[in-house]
């Protein structure tokens, strides 16, 4: 058995903790199950970075706290990339994450209210679409959110 056998949530916790660097393949239900979870780390961590952000452009001309205020900002951003890392999501910029769903990507940034767009693998985020338009057009093996036993 692999490592990533067993953690794709096919009667498994789709919560299970990955590996630094290791990726997961996600069905949509498995996706949106997690997405809760990423939305409000996300949305944690950038309220977190609010007041460092303020506190950076007010300390422009004082280098010694803007320094400080620069490793602020670096441990909050390298907190929440780990926590996204593992959850198995795909981090692809500030506050921007993705999916794997091996044939692409569901894609996601905050504050977007839901996990709405999709993108293929040789894709990035200007190339993204509608999730529902792709299901529609491509009915991919991912999008079958029926329970696999």
């Amino acid at each position: 058995m692999s490592d990533t056998d067993g953690l794709h949530g096919h009667g498994n916790s789709v919560l299970a903790i990955q590996r630094p660097g290791q990726i997961r393949i996600f069905t949509l239900l498995e996706a949106q199950q997690i997405f809760p979870l990423v939305r409000n780390i996300t949305a944690q961590a950038f309220d977190e970075l609010a007041p460092i952000l303020d506190a950076m452009r007010a300390n422009m001309e004082n280098h010694p706290v803007l320094q400080h205020q620069e490793s602020l900002y670096e441990e909050i951003v390298q907190r929440w990339i780990n926590k996204m890392e593992r959850l198995g999501v795909v981090v692809s910029g500030l506050w921007l994450v993705d999916f794997d769903t091996s044939d692409g990507y569901l894609c996601w940034r905050h504050p977007e209210p839901a996990l709405a767009y999709y993108h293929g693998h040789a894709q990035g985020f200007g190339q993204r679409r509608p999730l529902l338009e792709v299901i529609r057009e491509m009915q991919p093996e991912w999008a079958d959110c029926t329970p696999m036993i």
